[in-house]
């Protein structure tokens, strides 16, 4: 066992003790400064045995100290961690002498979290033949701290131990345990395969752990003398350690792996924004501003590599411009320029026009426009992708009062000052609203963009309350508000004075990062394997509340009986001769004009008689064309050949209206072609458009024939086809363009440019 004297040499430490405790499963760190962790796992041979279709205490622990590295490396945290392994076959730490700490080896220094320390803890780690006590490696792990953190800033110095308490332990040095980790500030928790209270014999069960909470998920075997034994040491320990919260420093490995489930947000630096808050030209007040919610994204740190090497530096990229013709004939970067496309023609705009153009806003600025009332500035008028919190100056005592002053007068008036808002010189301007927001540890103004006019989007609808078969009965009503009171997300307790919100959107994690951080992790280690599963608490973190589901299937129910579903079958009409050619001057004159109809069956000699068609005009093009091929003896090529010159002239006038209309000929053609079975003329006719489209640029007119899903005419749909659905899938993707080269966007949100570029055609040749 350690002497004396070498439990008190790796106590000493310099400088003042530190706050007692460590980030712990599942919280977040308050501040950013950096930790020194130490994860202690005993790999002894108790840690590796089980009962048969168990999973070994060893592998459990491994389960968590992953999880845990895990949420480190993809937070790009700054806490350095170290591994110290005991029970292994040999020694490797700076205390080790003849008789004392053996067994107990420093696998891993201090140093930031890596995928290398993941792969070591699945892969290298392997259970040892050998026992430790789990005190002498408390100190060994202390000492690290100790040496390893000398002349570095560290907030917290921490040990986390991992062990089923198997070994034999001695008692003897615990005082002095005790006393240098209180004196160097050094935390310790602990995570067991069990609750510190299963053995319910003996011992103080009344200092349990949350028994109610740390429910031992394994089937309960014995705990031996020696398990019993290492219990009292560690409830002796963090007991002297924290009278009162020393205990909840003991885990279990089931519940650390539930707390760790979630991958940890990245941690992002404040970053101030100061700037003059103006009123008129003669009132100026320092201020400073803070993004309070914004939008976070993914991190772009994907790249090419060689699919062999894995390598960046095996791939050159390099860019060439060619003319959009047969030869595809190279091109200067410098004899190429940017356009604005207006219409169907390209206004060109260089790099000197469009700095001209830009908006000068002069210099970042918060200026207030005027003041409204804030019942005036309505909810979904806010937009935009951030929120600012804006304070004054830190140290002006000056702009304190007068920001003050503003904030609380804004207040207690009920209004909101309107102001303009850019970011720096390169920024367009904003309008924004700032209202007044005050705390009790803090007052400030928060800043929304309001929308300018072309951000408005105006719709009318007609009103549900002239049309009588809508007005809800008072039975509907009250049902639907039974229903809304059930799904309350906020639990009232019965004095009425205790609130709790069931679902805080503020505290769950965003599942697209979650998952593709479980993805990424899963293929740096298993890169041949396919993605595993989405885990089941990321499908459950955006479902209804159990508590809120259970109660709201009553008012269901009822819902469901008041507001009846039935199955309307569409009935179609059977007409007969007499339908047909009735006179409509029978029952009198009709003021309606007869409705052209698209559908099946809707075609009746009533329509022949409408006039003498004798060929496809440009007023009606697509009826005319129906019209005429229906007629006896229709040359239906013919036919079909002055449509076609009409969808050509159509195109020539690039416009929306337009297309519609030869989108609308085109419809038809394909309808009279299936029903009349001229399916290789519509084919032919619709092979030849896209190549004209593609010759001509018309990208957007054939974007609109890709979303009516108009292509060739299948062997599914008629007979005389010879065309797969899956070919005519693929007749409507575009030709595969080389890649364009698009100018860079600006992340930041701050900057919009209003000049968007001409599509020149580049090709990438990749090196290797």
């Amino acid at each position: 066992m350690c002497s004396r004297g070498d439990a008190q040499r790796s106590g000493r430490v310099a400088g003042r003790s530190a706050e007692r405790g460590a980030p712990r499963p599942g919280r977040s760190a308050m501040s950013r400064s950096k930790v020194a962790i130490v994860l202690c796992l005993d790999v002894g041979f108790t840690m590796s045995s089980s009962a048969p279709d168990e999973e070994s205490s060893l592998e459990q622990a491994k389960k968590v100290m992953t999880k845990f590295v895990q949420r480190q490396v993809f937070a790009e945290s700054k806490d350095e961690v170290a591994v110290v392994l005991f029970g292994t076959d040999g020694t490797r730490n700076d205390l080790a002498s003849r008789d004392q700490y053996q067994n107990i080896s420093v696998h891993r220094s201090l140093m930031l979290p890596d995928f290398d320390l993941l792969e070591d803890i699945q892969d290298v780690i392997k259970p040892g033949s050998e026992q430790a006590d789990f005190l002498d490696a408390i100190i060994v792990c202390m000492d690290l701290l100790q040496k390893q953190t000398v002349g570095k800033k560290y907030e917290k110095r921490h040990i986390e131990l991992f062990t089923d308490l198997g070994s034999t332990v001695s008692e003897d040095q615990l005082e002095i345990i005790i006393a240098n980790l209180k004196k160097t500030g050094i935390s310790l928790q602990f995570f067991l395969p069990f609750p510190v209270d299963v053995d319910d014999e003996g011992g103080d069960t009344s200092a349990s752990v949350h028994s109610h909470i740390h429910r031992n998920p394994f089937p309960r075997k014995g705990l031996t003398e020696q398990q019993k034994e290492g219990i009292d040491v560690v409830r002796k320990l963090m007991h002297a350690l924290d009278e009162e919260g020393g205990l909840e420093e003991i885990y279990t490995f089931r519940e650390s792996l539930e707390r760790l489930s979630m991958f940890k947000k990245i941690e992002r630096r404040p970053m101030a924004w100061p700037c003059q808050l103006t009123i008129g030209s003669n009132l100026s007040i320092r201020i400073v501003a803070y993004k309070s919610v914004t939008e976070e994204k993914v991190k772009k740190v994907w790249t090419t590599v060689d699919a062999k090497t894995l390598r960046k530096d095996d791939v050159q990229k390099e860019t060439v411009y060619c003319l959009n013709d047969d030869d595809e004939t190279e091109v200067q970067k410098d004899d190429t320029i940017q356009g604005f496309r207006y219409g169907s023609d390209i206004v060109p705009f260089s790099k000197e026009d469009e700095e001209q153009m830009k908006y000068k806003t002069g210099a970042k600025c918060f200026s207030v426009l005027g003041f409204s009332r804030s019942s005036q500035i309505q909810r979904h008028c806010y937009m935009g992708n951030q929120v600012l919190k804006v304070f004054a100056a830190k140290d002006d005592e000056n702009a304190a009062v007068a920001f003050s002053a503003l904030v609380h007068a804004l207040d207690e008036l009920k209004v909101v000052a309107v102001v303009r808002y850019a970011y720096d010189r390169r920024s367009n301007p904003q309008i924004g609203a700032a209202f007044p927001y005050i705390k009790d540890a803090y007052e400030c103004l928060i800043y929304v963009q309001l929308p300018y006019m072309e951000d408005l989007r105006q719709y009318i609808f007609s009103s549900l309350k002239n049309n009588k078969k809508c007005i809800p009965t008072a039975d509907q009503l009250s049902a639907v508000d039974s229903l809304i009171d059930s799904m309350n997300l906020v639990y009232e307790a019965d004095d009425g004075e205790t609130f709790e919100d069931l679902f805080k959107p503020s505290k769950i994690p965003n599942p697209h990062f979650q998952r593709l951080y479980q993805c990424l992790q899963h293929k740096a280690f298993h890169p041949n394997e396919p993605l595993p599963p989405i885990e089941e608490h990321l499908l459950k973190m955006l479902e209804m509340p159990s508590v809120v589901k259970e109660r709201c299937q009553g008012p269901l129910e009822k819902i469901k009986a008041l507001f009846p579903l039935k199955e309307v079958v569409k009935k179609k009409d059977k007409k007969t001769a007499q339908d047909i050619f009735k006179d409509s001057s029978e029952d009198g004159p009709n003021p309606k004009k007869p409705r052209i109809e698209d559908e099946e069956g809707s075609f009746s000699i009533m329509k022949l008689a409408e006039g003498n068609v004798t060929s496809v005009g440009s007023v009606n093009p697509a009826e005319d064309f129906r019209i005429l091929v229906r007629q006896k003896n229709a040359d239906f090529k013919d036919v079909s050949q002055q449509l076609i010159k009409h969808i050509d002239q159509f195109l020539e006038n690039k416009g929306s209206q337009y297309y519609m209309k030869g989108i609308n000929c085109i419809r038809v053609f394909r309808e009279e072609a299936v029903k009349l079975s001229k399916v290789q003329c519509f084919n032919d006719f619709l092979q030849a458009l896209k190549s004209k489209v593609e010759d001509k640029a018309l990208a957007d007119f054939w974007e609109i024939m890709m979303q009516d899903r108009i292509s060739l005419i299948t062997k599914d749909e008629a007979k005389e086809s010879s065309v797969t659905s899956e070919e005519a899938e693929k007749f409507l993707a575009p030709k595969e363009k080389k890649n364009e080269i698009l100018p860079p966007t600006d992340e930041g949100g701050d900057v919009d440019d209003l000049v968007s570029t001409i599509k020149t055609l580049c090709v990438f040749r990749i090196k290797l």
